[in-house]
């Protein structure tokens, strides 16, 4: 188990750089070769996160709400993840899609890394830089750097999707976009849902 526990450590690394710099082989690479422990170090990267975003959002001198609010941001993470998952494999499924529950799994876990750059960086920003920010040349060009990162982290987050979506169901461009219709409202509605109950403001998908 140690050492299956290290070669996937191991994987994970390779693979954080590969999702950069060559993410179609690397994407091939995770879908057909990956393992599922895995997802267990993307799971420990996201629990950092929300260690730092809990602290942001309470205090440390609320330790109470500070265990709470990790505790609903792990939870509402993960069930997210799952329910992401699930129903890309049941709209693939309805148009005839033919990869492993597994590959779906590896290539969206891979897929939350830009989505967890981006609430780093605004978390970080938020520490270091927080609200309200000048109108300011300062200010205007710091926002326009943000909103220009924010997007780059955007851009990656949908070429990874695509790649996980099309190796791990086997699916053209047109079958894609066809799942990601029947997918999206349904998102939607579920990111609205986390909106009111005040857990996320920005879904961690």
């Amino acid at each position: 188990m140690g050492n299956r526990l290290l070669v996937s450590g191991i994987s994970f690394g390779r693979n954080c750089i590969g999702i950069v710099t060559r993410p179609y082989e690397t994407y091939r690479r995770i879908v057909e070769h990956g393992s599922l422990l895995e997802l267990a170090y993307i799971g420990v990267v996201l629990t950092m996160y929300f260690v730092v975003a809990s602290i942001v959002k309470t205090s440390l001198l609320w330790p109470f709400l500070l265990t709470r609010q990790f505790i609903v941001l792990t939870s509402a993470t993960a069930l997210t993840f799952l329910f992401v998952v699930a129903l890309f494999r049941i709209a693939g499924n309805l148009v005839g899609a033919k990869g492993t529950l597994r590959g779906l799994a590896l290539g969206w876990g891979y897929s939350l890394l830009p989505t967890l750059a981006w609430f780093w960086m605004t978390s970080l920003l938020y520490i270091f830089l927080p609200p309200p920010r000048t109108t300011s040349s300062q200010g205007v060009a710091f926002s326009i750097v943000y909103l220009l990162v924010s997007a780059t982290l955007l851009f990656w987050k949908v070429i990874l999707s695509y790649l996980a979506l099309r190796f791990s169901l086997r699916l053209d461009l047109g079958k894609i976009i066809l799942v990601c219709a029947m997918v999206f409202p349904v998102l939607g509605f579920y990111t609205l849902l986390m909106y009111r109950l005040g857990i996320f403001r920005v879904p961690f998908i």
